[in-house]
């Protein structure tokens, strides 16, 4: 059996949530999850479709890029992984879809406001986009520098307050302590999307929740005091 035979499960189970949750088409999209420990991340392989994937297709990375396992080539956004792993110590995993709704944000180039407490149940933050990659960018190493484009967003930001970003033209990545988690923020922030988009429909004037509104709601379910759940 395979050494990491349980990470690259871990993995494939959380890339067979994105077609089961409606969060992309045919081989877009794909999800890692990292092993610390062995210094290696298990991600989907490229251009496989979602109904033919199989556990033993995962494949298994070092944190250098290197392919330590697997017969396939990896996904074609594994050097952004590899850069938001190292940006960011405390994620498990990170999603990348082409959903919907959030690609709809990502290609007006706009991040979107905290506009309801749904929003506010996640993060207290808005979800932030990102600058567009310069032509320089992607006619150099396109992913890593799509990588270090959301890290630089980040600098300021705690990743795990903040668990999802929009990439200017292109779509979302969420992340989370581990794969499942970060697929789990990929589907909300979809929802999330779809529900400011609807607001700005109704009301193209909707501004964001009060402060003391949204902490209220992000703090009782995230804060030192949480009673949101079974504890």
């Amino acid at each position: 059996m395979s050494r990491y035979a349980l990470l690259k499960q871990k993995s494939w189970e959380a890339n067979m949530e994105i077609p089961k949750r409606n969060l992309a088409l045919y081989t877009w999209g794909n999800v890692s999850a990292i092993d610390r420990s062995a210094g290696v991340f298990a991600i989907k392989p490229s251009g496989v479709p979602y109904d033919k994937l199989k556990i033993e297709d995962i494949v298994v990375v070092d944190l250098e890029g290197n392919v330590v396992e697997g017969s396939l080539r990896p996904s074609s956004d594994v050097q952004t992984h590899l850069v938001l792993y190292k940006a960011f110590p405390t994620i498990g995993g990170i999603t990348h879809t082409h959903s919907t709704h959030a690609v709809g944000w990502a290609q007006a180039c706009q991040g979107v406001p905290v506009f309801g407490t749904t929003h506010a149940d996640h993060s207290h933050l808005a979800i932030p986009c990102t600058p567009m990659l310069t032509e320089h960018q992607v006619t150099g190493n396109y992913e890593y520098e799509t990588g270090k484009l959301i890290a630089n967003v980040f600098e300021q930001i705690n990743p795990l307050e903040q668990p999802m970003v929009l990439v200017a033209g292109h779509g979302p990545f969420a992340w989370g302590e581990n794969a499942a988690d970060s697929v789990y923020n990929a589907v909300v922030l979809e929802e999330i999307c779809k529900m400011a988009w609807i607001t700005l429909g109704v009301n193209p004037h909707a501004t964001q929740l009060p402060d003391y509104l949204i902490e209220k709601h992000y703090q009782r379910k995230h804060g030192p005091k949480a009673y949101y759940g079974q504890k």
